[in-house]
């Protein structure tokens, strides 16, 4: 053995690096990160990313005027607004016409109209009756049937009539065919009241 005594301890190569060689807290914040798209870590869910985009750029042709073009206020969307005036014309040309004048009119029978008269009584001749006033009277017209199943105008109101019995295949027809008390057989008393008892021996 060379050199002094310094008891057992040997040095030995170290197994990993030593928390002095790192400014950060240290490994135990090696853990991936949860914000951004790169290492991500792949447990956790990521949220939606949003990025800003630039304004684009000028077209070759715009399909719109743009500002330059004035646009009158009057003018609309359902068109051009003509606030309401009036219009003169001028008077139209009428033939000229040979009309009455003032004294053309008689008022006389009119006054009974416009002012309070006492009630006249007059008796006048009856009026000649013409063939066309002739109207027909009541026995003229010949009404429909309102009964019955031959109406023609009018909705047939319900009939009912009553037939005579038939006598076909009754117990009326022939009374000696009908059965007489003899004919139907004796019904056990068992049937319709309690059994007595019975005993065998």
């Amino acid at each position: 053995m060379d050199g002094p005594w310094v008891g057992t301890w040997r040095p030995h190569p170290r197994r990993g690096p030593i928390l002095a060689e790192f400014s950060t807290p240290g490994p135990k914040y090696w853990i991936p990160g949860t914000t951004g798209h790169i290492s991500h870590d792949p447990t956790r869910d990521k949220a939606p990313a949003y990025t800003f985009r630039g304004a684009k750029g000028l077209v070759a042709e715009s399909c719109s005027p743009g500002p330059r073009y004035y646009i009158h206020p009057s003018i609309t969307k359902i068109g051009k607004y003509v606030p309401p005036s009036a219009h003169l014309i001028g008077r139209p040309k009428t033939k000229s016409e040979v009309t009455p004048g003032p004294s053309d009119y008689t008022t006389e029978k009119a006054d009974k109209h416009v002012y309070s008269n006492a009630p006249v009584q007059s008796m006048v001749f009856r009026h000649k009756l013409t063939d066309a006033v002739q109207t027909p009277g009541p026995g003229a017209y010949t009404l429909p049937r309102l009964l019955g199943p031959n109406t023609v105008y009018t909705h047939a109101s319900p009939c009912y009539s009553m037939r005579w019995k038939s006598m076909y295949n009754s117990c009326f027809q022939d009374l000696a065919k009908t059965p007489g008390p003899a004919a139907f057989a004796k019904v056990e008393l068992d049937v319709y009241k309690k059994r007595a008892p019975k005993y065998t021996m």
